[in-house]
């Protein structure tokens, strides 16, 4: 039995995060159907059975590369316990928790938005990857319902507007797709988008321009 050492563990690191940059590389240039396993050994610089057994199959690398993108580390701390969300949904002011929360998902898009469109076209084109869609849909809308319900208990959301209908409009205005569309298709700088996103919450989610 070989004893693992720090030098071997980094090494063993270093390999992990090779395979996955080479993954991310791919997966962004040729999009998921086009990248394979054995693509992806040969930019890594590895054996494909390194691939196969570091991750198991080309889904759970795209997720575990969005799990990290998203948070931006490795912790294993959900979204909303992070600290900048916590401080966004404890601040008294409805409208610095908009500009807190929209400036925390532009730094997310910035991140992972390129492999969020990777992995929606992919569930869209050919079913692979369309749980993990389905998962990631489930999550934003549970994000954004615990900041609508946030603005709610600060009696921040303008006169007949729902929960629900105003967790609607934020997960629109945040979600991928129209960050995609604006900044990727149409030019937008990701400043300009997150202005006009924040412009939008307040109009419609608080009943008064920014």
């Amino acid at each position: 039995m070989v004893k693992e050492t720090p030098g071997r563990r980094l090494k063993a690191q270093q390999t992990r995060n090779r395979m996955l940059a080479a993954a991310m590389a791919l997966f962004i240039e040729h999009g998921y159907g086009a990248t394979t396993i054995e693509s992806i050994a040969r930019e890594a610089g590895v054996a494909v059975q390194t691939i196969y057994f570091s991750f198991g199959s080309k889904q759970r690398i795209l997720k575990e590369l969005i799990d990290v993108h998203i948070a931006g580390d490795e912790d294993p701390v959900p979204t909303l316990e992070r600290p900048q969300v916590v401080e966004a949904l404890e601040t008294e002011d409805p409208r610095r928790q908009l500009r807190l929360q929209v400036h925390l998902t532009r730094l997310v898009f910035e991140r992972v938005g390129p492999l969020l469109e990777v992995l929606r076209n992919a569930a869209a084109t050919s079913g692979d990857g369309a749980e993990l869609w389905e998962a990631n849909k489930r999550q934003r809308l549970v994000v954004q319902r615990r900041f609508v319900e946030s603005l709610e208990s600060k009696q921040a959301l303008r006169e007949g507007l729902g929960v629900d209908r105003a967790v609607d409009i934020s997960y629109v205005l945040l979600g991928p797709e129209l960050f995609h569309l604006l900044v990727s298709e149409r030019g937008w700088t990701p400043q300009e988008w997150e202005q006009w996103v924040y412009d939008g919450h307040c109009l419609h989610l608080l009943g008064a321009p920014a």
